[in-house]
């Protein structure tokens, strides 16, 4: 078996990778991954930060081009498809479009990835409970879909009448936020029903389904926890399938704690 193309450096939780699994498998490139223990800090250790100064996840180390080093999760979807999607199925080659295309990643990596990710601290995390602190940032979230119903009323993708990065981007915050960060009453195929038609049509996609199944039986950490209350060592100790590939060479570990 030959070497695989590429490393992901990942870890057991987290909303920034999953988009990256979906578009190497779509493209079918080779990978491995490597999954940091964030309950060791080891995003922060001195090796790790050699690759990623920002001591942060995802990371890609591309073993077929000099071993070349790229961090911030949209910088490496747009890298995976400039250099692997020779058949363009996923990107754009328009100048408008890829013009486009960039503006969409931007508001994804600004917007939706900050917004969500603070209602998140906000309702799970932080010591205190502040109400004031969720209640904006789930208008945030609500903000953020009207903008994309709205563009979406008008047509079925967001760059090119296809499929592309651009859409894979939004996928995990956006399934994210409508099962665990707006209120349980809240209907999204009544408030937004472009916006939700446009993201079950993604979630169908075989790749994503894989990514997702990955994602949710790795996902032993802070998520898992404050969800449905499996805590890592539970969860290692009844894996299976697809799980297996992410805990194979790890013993089980002790559980991963946060107080929420």
């Amino acid at each position: 078996m030959s070497a695989p193309q590429l490393t992901l450096y990942l870890a057991e939780s987290g909303l920034n990778w999953m988009k990256l699994l979906v578009l190497m498998e779509e493209l079918g490139v080779s990978y491995n991954e490597v999954i940091l223990d964030f309950a060791k800090e080891e995003q922060k250790t001195e090796e790790y930060r050699k690759l990623n100064p920002n001591g942060r996840i995802p990371t890609l180390v591309d073993h077929s081009n000099n071993d070349e080093v790229i961090w911030e999760s949209n910088a490496i979807l747009k890298y995976l498809a400039d250099r692997y999607d020779t058949e363009k199925k996923l990107t754009v080659t328009d100048e408008k479009e890829k013009a486009d295309l960039d503006t969409w990643l931007f508001y994804q990596a600004s917007h939706q990835g900050p917004t969500f990710g603070n209602c998140q601290w906000f309702m799970f995390y932080h010591p205190e409970r502040i109400p004031s602190a969720i209640l904006r940032f789930q208008n945030e979230i609500k903000r953020i879909f009207g903008v994309l119903n709205d563009v979406l009323s008008k047509k079925e993708w967001l760059v090119g009448n296809k499929c592309t990065i651009a859409d894979l981007a939004f996928i995990k915050y956006n399934d994210y936020a409508i099962h665990h960060l707006l209120p349980t009453n809240f209907n999204v195929e009544r408030e937004f029903p472009h916006l939700a038609a446009w993201h079950a049509k993604l979630m169908a996609r075989p790749a994503v389904q894989y990514a997702i199944n990955h994602m949710l039986e790795l996902d032993v950490g802070r998520e898992r926890q404050h969800v449905n209350g499996v805590t890592h060592s539970e969860f290692a100790r009844t894996a299976t399938g697809i799980a297996r590939r992410g805990i194979a060479a790890q013993a089980a570990k002790d559980e991963i704690l946060v107080n929420v």
